[in-house]
């Protein structure tokens, strides 16, 4: 008998599986809007009233103006639309070519969505359009107009001398970040052969030349109400974390020699969607030998060899929330003692940062708590990048201005390293922890990180180690 460690079913070498009863949500890491997707209706984010306060703790930040904000047109390539993740903490709203406007003074609100189109539904599903008066009900906001009703709405709600508002950030979807997302876009702007602006930027420039004022950018009050976050956040991150986290135990249950990271990577990814995930939060890090000193290596076309460990970082995006977890193990299931070393001294550094993570702390502090172990057992020279980054809708978060002091809500990694080139050998362990009132909290406890547990794990009998029997 065989426990494939995904569900708990047992499987008979000999005999056919049995079918599992299809899962059900409550208490898993497909609660959340996850259960509402099943049925195929629209849903709104994390629900109407999270985003309606989120909208309403913005105004609370800004100026009597007008805030204007637009979602991102359908992709260019034939794949799943992903809305923008600024648009979507906003509304809650993921559907293509829509915006939004709101008064800042009275809290007015309206929603510009499509014109009805069959044939375009016909081929591409649910749209929402002026004739889904359903949107009002999902989504809190009441005023429903066509995106050809954008300009004369603006006009309609600007008083003279009020600012005008919106977000000139790069736009962030599925697997993206700002800083990834903020050096594509510099780079874009300074290649000579092309040099255009971002979608954001030429916005700013038509509404500053259409209204004749100076627009002002929302970035900075939206990465302050992002840094702490609310409960319905929490739960997200806490089912993008189980789903991650289980995940990776079956990575590690599936190795051994022999076999290609992208067969690690593609178990993983199965697993993750199997358990809520709507895709990765960022691209698969499997890198065994060598391969686990390039910090982020995703090519995943090796194979791995006997005696060497393997550093897997990945995690899974769950209602648009995402965690980010690395661990690292032995092939074959046996550290050497070199290896054990260099493992025992980056869990110690993790153990020492999740230690001083608490309410009066700052990040700087929790990075110096990783790296003064490190420091003293003689490996400084094998450290090659911080320890710690903040986590959210996007794997690394943008950070608020300043080393701010931390407190409860507040979302980041801590995750040491150590990279010996002479050897070889690359290890990294990170979880994601919430501050709370008298400490942290793990967010990612499934996966285990002793030495002794993953030898275990990579024991067991995996998921590929069945398939490659039949």
């Amino acid at each position: 008998m065989v426990a494939l460690g995904l569900t708990g079913l047992a499987v008979s070498q000999d005999a056919p599986a049995p079918k599992a009863q299809a899962p059900t949500f409550e208490g898993t890491a497909l609660a959340g809007s996850m259960e509402q997707r099943s049925n195929g209706n629209p849903i709104c984010g994390l629900g109407k009233e999270f985003h309606a306060g989120r909208r309403a703790a913005l105004r609370e930040k800004l100026s009597p103006g007008v805030v204007v904000l637009r979602g991102l047109p359908g992709p260019r390539q034939n794949v799943r639309f992903h809305q923008d993740k600024n648009f979507w903490y906003l509304t809650g709203v993921e559907s293509p070519n829509v915006a939004f406007v709101m008064d800042v003074a009275t809290g007015k609100e309206v929603l510009f969505v499509n014109r009805p189109s069959s044939w375009k539904e016909k081929w591409e599903g649910e749209i929402w359009d002026t004739d889904d008066q359903w949107i009002k009900d999902l989504t809190g906001i009441q005023d429903l107009r066509t995106k050809g009703e954008l300009e004369e709405t603006i006009e309609e709600l600007l008083d003279p001398g009020e600012t005008l508002y919106t977000f000139a950030a790069s736009h962030i979807g599925l697997s993206g970040s700002y800083d990834t997302a903020g050096r594509f876009d510099k780079a874009q702007r300074a290649d000579k052969w092309d040099g255009r602006p971002t979608r954001e930027a030429a916005f700013i420039a038509k509404l500053e030349e259409r209204f004749d004022r100076e627009v002002e950018d929302i970035s900075g009050p939206l990465r302050t109400l992002r840094l702490v976050k609310e409960p319905e956040e929490l739960a997200a991150i806490r089912r993008a974390s189980r789903a991650g986290g289980l995940a990776i135990m079956e990575g590690v249950r599936s190795s051994r020699p022999g076999m290609g990271e992208w067969d690690l990577a593609a178990l993983m990814s199965w697993v993750q969607q199997r358990h809520g995930a709507i895709g990765p939060a960022y691209s698969a890090i499997v890198g065994s030998g060598h391969n686990a000193l390039v910090l982020h290596y995703n090519a995943s076309v090796r194979r791995m060899e006997d005696g060497e460990l393997v550093l897997v970082d990945f995690g899974p995006e769950v209602d648009k929330y995402v965690t980010d977890i690395t661990r690292t193990w032995p092939v074959n299931g046996r550290f050497s003692e070199r290896q054990a070393e260099l493992y025992d001294a980056v869990l110690a550094a993790q153990l020492a940062g999740i230690a001083a993570a608490k309410p009066g702390a700052t990040l700087g502090e929790v990075n110096q708590a990783c790296t003064e172990v490190l420091t003293e057992k003689g490996f400084k020279e094998f450290m090659a990048h911080g320890a710690v980054h903040w986590v959210g809708m996007e794997v690394h978060d943008p950070p608020p201005p300043g080393d701010v002091t931390l407190g409860p809500g507040m979302v980041f990694t801590i995750e040491p390293g150590l990279y010996e080139q002479a050897t070889g050998i690359g290890i990294r362990i990170e979880d994601v922890v919430v501050i709370t009132e008298d400490g942290c909290e793990i967010l990612t406890p499934e996966c285990p990180k002793e030495r002794s547990e993953l030898e275990a794990l990579v024991a067991e009998e995996g998921v590929l180690d069945w398939m490659d029997r039949r």
